[in-house]
């Protein structure tokens, strides 16, 4: 399954299904990429975005080479017992791609019907922009070109990192999770800012801009957070005084159990 023939079937089309789809769209040709939604227009109104065809669940299910499961958990089994036949008959091989939170590869693959190649993936909301993260697990029938192909395709999405499927729970209570950790951050800062006198709008800039450059130079330098921090604490200084004001505040604990709690949550929901 070449990246330039493979076919990508998006069954369902919400928020992350269709980012995904875009994300695909920068790499493949609309005519590689099939969608199909609970809603048709839905799928017809991205189509159209994309130059790319609508279909059902069937003919993904016949047709794509890589078929995406973009379902909430609890749609799952009626979506694959839909296709369960279909995919049993296949005589060409496909990849399933799972993003649904709590369902492992072997759920999955029981719910498909069969021992069928799958890859679980968690990606989070900045895939909107290109600057996601996603988590993956393969099973172990997914072949090395198969899973290439794949990453190749949905490059523009962000990054991709490899992790055990039993670490797939804490993983996404970091980066899962994690934008509405640092939504409230970014908001809070910026009102800071129009506290000191800054216009809303600067100051969200002003923010925004800071959060994205520091994580950008962590992920660059490698360098650990407590060394960069370090570089702009001067001694007696300005930054140095607020952060003793977060560490007065437990900002650290605060963040530490926002991720624990998020993660304990994930597992009562299994």
């Amino acid at each position: 399954m070449e990246k330039e023939k493979a076919t990508f079937g998006f069954i369902g089309t919400g928020n992350m299904g269709s980012a995904l789809a875009r994300a695909v769209r920068h790499n493949v040709e609309g005519s590689q990429i099939l969608l199909a939604n609970r809603s048709p227009q839905k799928a017809k109104v991205l189509a159209t975005v994309l130059e790319s065809e609508t279909a059902d669940n069937q003919e993904i299910a016949r047709k794509a080479d890589y078929i995406l499961l973009g379902l909430k958990p609890q749609m799952m089994g009626e979506a694959l017992a839909e296709i369960r036949p279909i995919l049993a008959s296949r005589q060409t091989p496909f990849v399933l791609v799972t993003m649904a939170a709590g369902l492992t590869i072997a759920r999955i693959q029981e719910l498909a019907g069969g021992d069928y190649p799958v890859i679980r993936i968690m990606p989070n909301t900045p895939v909107f922009v290109g600057q996601g993260m996603v988590l993956y697990a393969c099973s172990g029938n997914v072949k090395p070109e198969a899973l290439e192909a794949f990453l190749e395709a949905f490059a523009w999405a962000g990054r991709f990192s490899a992790i055990p499927e039993s670490g797939m729970d804490a993983g996404s209570a970091v980066s899962g999770c994690g934008p509405a950790f640092a939504d409230l951050f970014l908001e809070a800062l910026a009102d800071g800012g129009v506290s000191c006198g800054l216009p809303r709008e600067q100051a969200l800039e002003l923010a925004a801009q800071m959060l994205l450059g520091s994580a950008s130079l962590a992920l660059e330098t490698g360098l650990h957070p407590g060394v960069l921090k370090d570089t702009v604490c001067s001694p007696g200084g300005t930054t140095i005084q607020g952060v003793r004001k977060l560490e007065e505040a437990g900002f650290r604990g605060a963040v530490m159990n926002a991720v624990i709690a998020a993660y304990e949550k994930t597992l009562e929901l299994k």
